[in-house]
């Protein structure tokens, strides 16, 4: 067998790749809800969570009764967040990256990161709490759609939903909303190093509240995007094209806009900024499931959920010290950043 039909071989066996995917995260997810300062079995930590899905209180006999509250209460919602937030970033990854047809697309490319921190930083400046701990959440949200919406906008001014135009928006408004948090740190005085915690990202405090907003939110995102993926695959051929076989090429971009900016901004809402995710995972998986994206949106979603949740669990158990899980995902995307830009560079001078 060729090396080329090995390869088409594999980017057809997504059936395959998404059970070996899902297998390898519920694996992980067992393991992590075992790893922290008071250590479990991978057994007992399947005991424990057998007897709180089917109510037999039996199951756990013999165990410490603090361990069941340890993983159920405050080790399981956090592993499942950051697992929920891993595969939404990197749905919305690839969509942005379909739609805009650029390699270095993810859901921050159109300023949705930046209008979350900025929501984020003016309510921990002013103290806003009129909904207790879900008021932080719901600020950072509400900036984030207040840039999409005015990304769309300046967008749609500048005569329609090119690629080019969005991301010349996103980026305006970004650069606007990156001083104005500047200045609210600035001001922020004894308050800046809160406010530099959060832009720093974190999953410590998860609760299952979080849990059920994040996973409802991304169905929601996953299923859309799954749903208007054949679309998407003709858009990669020119909007003419994909205009001539049936796609509305308007409606379909500020749907799919919407939709992952949106996963995007509920995501960013729990978890502070998290960067490099929706870049890396949809590139790692491209090269096994090829260039379509209705293989490559549920395939990327698993391994979203993957990667953040090893990430998350590196710093939490394993390091010396947590440290903010937007500053290792830096670290791992930073350098992958520049070798994407740098092969794109190669690429582009060898076709000259």
């Amino acid at each position: 067998m060729t090396a080329v039909n090995f390869k088409n071989r594999l980017q057809q066996a997504t059936g395959l790749q998404l059970l070996m995917l899902a297998l390898l995260l519920g694996a992980l997810i067992l393991a992590s809800a075992g790893l922290g300062y008071i250590q479990l079995g991978f057994g007992d930590v399947a005991r424990i969570l057998a007897a709180k899905a089917t109510g037999i209180p039996g199951l756990v006999d013999g165990l410490d009764p603090l361990l069941p509250v340890v993983v159920w209460e405050v080790r399981l919602p956090r592993i499942l967040t950051a697992a929920i937030v891993g595969g939404g970033l990197a749905v919305a990854g690839a969509v942005y990256q379909g739609i805009l047809l650029n390699p270095l697309a993810d859901p921050y490319t159109l300023g949705v990161s930046a209008g979350a921190a900025f929501g984020a930083a003016l309510a921990l400046l002013l103290d806003i709490d009129l909904l207790g701990i879900y008021s932080l959440p719901l600020c950072a949200f509400i900036g984030a759609a207040g840039t999409l919406a005015t990304v769309i906008y300046l967008s749609a001014a500048a005569g329609g939903f090119s690629s080019n135009n969005l991301i010349l928006s996103g980026i305006v408004v970004a650069a606007i909303l990156s001083a104005g948090i500047s200045f609210l740190k600035y001001v922020a005085d004894e308050q800046v190093a809160v406010i530099i915690f959060w832009l720093m990202g974190s999953f410590a405090s998860r609760t299952w509240t979080d849990v059920t907003l994040t996973l409802a939110c991304v169905s929601l995102g996953l299923a859309v995007s799954v749903f208007f993926a054949r679309d998407l695959n003709l858009m990669a051929m020119g909007e003419r094209a994909a205009g001539s076989l049936g796609v509305d090429t308007r409606r379909v971009t500020l749907v799919l806009i919407v939709t992952a900016s949106l996963v995007s901004a509920v995501c960013v809402s729990v978890s502070g900024i998290i960067g490099f995710v929706g870049l890396l995972v949809p590139h790692m998986m491209r090269a096994l499931t090829g260039p379509d994206n209705r293989r490559l949106i549920p395939v990327s979603l698993l391994a979203g959920a993957i990667l953040l949740l090893c990430a998350d669990t590196t710093t939490r158990a394993l390091l010396p010290t947590e440290i903010p899980i937007g500053v290792l995902t830096a670290l791992i995307g930073g350098p992958f950043f520049c070798y994407v830009f740098r092969k794109r560079q190669t690429m582009r001078g060898s076709r000259r």
